[in-house]
């Protein structure tokens, strides 16, 4: 039990923690799109409300549907987060920017 809980949820759970912090700075950033914001809050209430797919009553499986389910919501948001709402990532694309004579080459390619 203990090798699978560091094995598997430790290193899920620091991420969850490094994605609850990156929505709460996309959240009041200007660049974040409204849907995401709307579905960052409509996660923290689904979090917080006694409404859940079951209910919290319950005592097993109303907590591990919101340890299940929070987390699936979380992680997909975050995914969809531009870049530009997070500062951490602008800067260290500022940083990795090739430094050269302007011309810009486009590095998207499409295979026929």
């Amino acid at each position: 039990m203990n090798k699978f809980f560091s094995a598997a949820l430790l290193p899920r759970f620091l991420r969850f923690r490094k994605e609850v912090m990156l929505l709460w700075r996309a959240f009041w950033a200007p660049a974040t799109p409204f849907y995401l914001k709307a579905a960052t809050l409509f996660a923290f209430l689904y979090l917080v409300s006694p409404v859940d797919l079951l209910p919290d009553v319950i005592p097993v499986l109303g907590w591990l549907d919101d340890i299940i389910i929070v987390p699936l919501i979380i992680g997909w948001i975050a995914s969809r987060l531009p870049g530009a709402a997070d500062p951490a990532t602008r800067a260290a694309a500022a940083a990795s920017a090739p430094r050269g004579d302007g011309h810009t080459i486009d590095g998207t390619a499409r295979r026929l």
